[in-house]
């Protein structure tokens, strides 16, 4: 009896000491996460107006990827873009985080620093990533 008492008093400290950091360390997860997705915009923004090109940006789950038109005028994008670290993904999760967008599907910058929903640019939008 007195090993049951001592085992859930020692639960009891373990939930109130530990619980709280494993809390912290998934919140401070989803802010990297989410600040990586704000670099990868921002960037696409200035990849687009610094190369006056147009930059496509593709959300899917867990990832974001931005490419860039080879020519200008151009409708559609042809090169990846690469991060500093080399990698295609500017953005990265390995737990799969969903992205939802609204208006869905691929995020044209334009070279004149709007944002699009097709790559000829005549479908200006605001856009909600959640």
């Amino acid at each position: 009896m007195v090993e049951m008492i001592t085992v859930l008093v020692l639960v009891g400290v373990l939930a109130v000491v530990a619980m709280p950091r494993l809390d912290a360390g998934l919140s401070l997860r989803g802010a990297a996460w989410r600040d990586q997705v704000q670099a990868a915009l921002m960037q696409a923004r200035s990849q687009a107006q610094g190369h006056r090109r147009l930059v496509c940006l593709t959300l899917a789950t867990g990832e974001v990827r931005l490419a860039i038109a080879s020519a200008n005028p151009a409708t559609a994008c042809n090169t990846t873009v690469n991060g500093a670290d080399g990698d295609a993904r500017w953005a990265y999760d390995g737990n799969g985080i969903a992205l939802v967008q609204s208006p869905a599907g691929t995020l044209y910058f334009q070279p004149d620093g709007r944002i699009t929903s097709d790559g000829a640019g005549s479908n200006a939008v605001n856009v909600s990533i959640t």
